[in-house]
């Protein structure tokens, strides 16, 4: 990995796409510090210290909501928007025609998206301004209306700045902005954790535990990430005019973990927006019923946690994946796969594999993002940065260096001539 980085950094090329993208999240970092005006930040802490609501979503935030800046809904109304386009892509006739039209119709459904995220993000940062009306200084229309378009704002430049880092820079923007929010908060980890051995609620035995598990399952997501089904596929041999093509074997990878990392973004998305919706109405019933039943060390928490990672990665991999276009592909080109029949078998074949696969890989995916809870209920820590976080923050790092890889090898290759 460290050769990799020194070989790019050696291409100017790729060596301005890392600075810009570096660039781009240390504005992002800058960002996660300018407060919004008209807040007071001891009242939000109140508010917030009140539960353990916002914990991992301040995490990914990158401590912007705990801070109430002008970055404190962070990038999730641009993942929730994504969310919902892709689901009406496929219910919707008009979108899914729109999504097969290439570069144009994805641009279109793009800007579709940055509608939407900005509707979202407006209807959320409302939300949030009433909620925590208690905290605004001078609550007068003027005031709440700065506060809501700060709000707003903050969100559609973050959604401007993750697309012009997977333009101009290295790697997924979005992602990069999350994993960018999960790694500053590290030491923030380091220290509450030397804390709790100094006031007793942990030891450093656990400590230690605690840290071997991390490393454990941060080996096990890339194992997870990098394995694959191979099918073997055989293409005929074709004569055309004097020339004899096909005859070559090779096969279609099917990953463990081909969803990546956004059924994790997806299923904390979701889960997130109750608890938001709960800090709103902090003297409610429903407050309470969120702080008991789906607090993210709850049971009921981490069940629907469990099943939504299942469910949207079976949803993201049928999106990404298609048995019926990659067997329309073979039988196109001459290819088959050795004992199965052209056409409907080899689509019946795929789909029966890649289910298989998929499922193991979404048991993976819920496993490692519901076993840190169990760890810090045995070792007494009580923090957030566990398999969830663990999950996109190593999952980002080896999509980005494959990206990097990408790049190293289409500016390395000599072709044929050479």
């Amino acid at each position: 990995m460290f050769q990799t980085l020194v070989n790019a950094w050696n291409v100017d090329d790729v060596r301005k796409r890392i600075l810009y993208t570096l660039g781009m999240l240390v504005i992002f970092r800058v960002g996660s510090h300018i407060p919004v005006p008209g807040i007071d930040p001891k009242v939000i802490a109140n508010i917030l210290g009140q539960g353990q609501l916002f914990g991992f979503f301040d995490i990914i935030s990158g401590g912007a909501f705990s801070n109430f800046t002008i970055f404190a809904m962070s990038i999730t109304p641009y993942i929730n928007a994504s969310i919902i386009m892709q689901l009406l892509t496929i219910a919707i006739p008009s979108l899914e025609q729109l999504a097969k039209e290439g570069e144009e119709g994805r641009k279109k459904i793009a800007q579709y998206t940055r509608y939407l995220t900005v509707v979202l993000a407006l209807i959320q940062a409302i939300g949030m301004t009433i909620g925590l009306k208690s905290a605004v200084i001078n609550p007068t229309f003027f005031n709440l209306t700065v506060i809501v378009i700060t709000l707003t704002a903050g969100t559609a430049f973050l959604m401007w700045l993750g697309e012009k880092i997977t333009e101009n820079g290295i790697g997924n923007g979005s992602s990069l902005i999350i994993f960018a929010g999960i790694i500053s908060r590290i030491p923030n980890m380091i220290y509450l954790t030397s804390q709790y051995i100094q006031a007793g609620t942990a030891n450093i035995f656990g400590a230690i535990a605690f840290v071997v598990a991390e490393l454990i399952m941060i080996v096990l997501i890339i194992l997870a990430t990098e394995g694959q089904r191979r099918i073997p596929v055989q293409y005929a041999k074709r004569v055309v005019g004097r020339k004899v093509y096909g005859g070559q074997s090779t096969h279609i990878p099917i990953r463990i973990n081909m969803a990546g990392v956004i059924p994790i973004i997806f299923a904390l998305s979701l889960l997130q927006f109750p608890q938001q919706l709960a800090t709103f109405f902090p003297r409610s019933s429903f407050y309470n019923f969120v702080q008991k039943w789906l607090s993210t060390s709850g049971l009921i928490y981490n069940i629907l946690d469990i099943l939504l990672i299942i469910g949207f990665t079976y949803f993201y991999t049928a999106v990404i994946f298609n048995p019926v276009d990659v067997s329309d592909n073979l039988k196109k080109y001459g290819g088959f796969i050795p004992g199965i029949r052209p056409g409907k078998p080899t689509t019946d074949f795929l789909t029966r594999v890649l289910n298989r696969v998929t499922f193991v890989g979404a048991l993976f995916l819920a496993f490692i993002a519901t076993m840190p809870v169990i760890l810090m209920n045995i070792t007494g820590l009580q923090l957030y940065f566990g398999g969830t976080a663990l999950l996109i923050a190593v999952g980002v790092a080896l999509d980005t260096m494959k990206q990097i890889e990408g790049h190293l090898i289409m500016r390395n290759y000599q072709g044929f001539l050479k």
